[in-house]
């Protein structure tokens, strides 16, 4: 019997330079994940990203960080639902989002690409984007301040604080969708 295969995408930008930015929610959630399920990543020169692949029982849950940069994050995830044959529906992305306030979560079944430039690199690379989601709140910038300075920077200790707390709380519904389905991840997810 074939197992059933789960892609959960965590976006963000490689190297030491991003590392921690409000851009990389995807990854910081992706390192949790790796923890939870003792599993490394390793790089795929090929997907142009990095996987590691965890089976629980008849299902195997495969993580992967594209390392294109956020901008063509979209070419790994399209070589990603080729080699594992899956439908977009069982692939979940994990991404940063300025419309939600620090430290919010939220979980949905699918959805558009918004401003968000790794979404709409995966959406023009797909086609559409019949995927689950989740949306880790970054805040939107002060009033004045470029965005691409904002979503590269660093967090404030108080802001920290609030995302690590978000970065949790998306791993633990990454978990629930991977176990339970979508429905039982937004319930779980979208508390608060």
């Amino acid at each position: 019997m074939n197992k059933k295969i789960l892609l959960i995408v965590g976006l963000g930008n490689p190297g030491e330079k991003y590392a921690h930015t409000r851009h990389n929610a995807g990854f910081e959630v992706m390192s949790r994940l790796e923890e939870h399920y003792g599993v490394k990543m390793r790089r795929r020169f090929l997907l142009q990203g990095q996987t590691a692949e965890y089976t629980d029982g008849e299902t195997k849950i495969v993580l992967c960080e594209p390392l294109t940069f956020m901008n063509r994050s979209g070419n790994c995830v399209r070589r990603l639902l080729a080699q594992y044959r899956v439908p977009q529906e069982q692939m979940l992305v994990i991404f940063d989002d300025i419309d939600l306030p620090p430290g919010k979560v939220r979980v949905r079944k699918n959805g558009g690409a918004g401003t968000h430039n790794g979404m709409r690199s995966i959406a023009g690379a797909l086609g559409k984007t019949d995927f689950p989601r989740i949306r880790v709140g970054t805040g939107d910038r002060p009033a004045g301040e470029d965005l691409a300075a904002w979503v590269l920077g660093r967090p404030a200790a108080e802001e920290k604080e609030k995302m690590d707390a978000a970065f949790d709380r998306a791993a633990e519904a990454a978990l629930v969708w991977a176990k339970d389905g979508i429905e039982a991840a937004m319930q779980q997810g979208n508390k608060g």
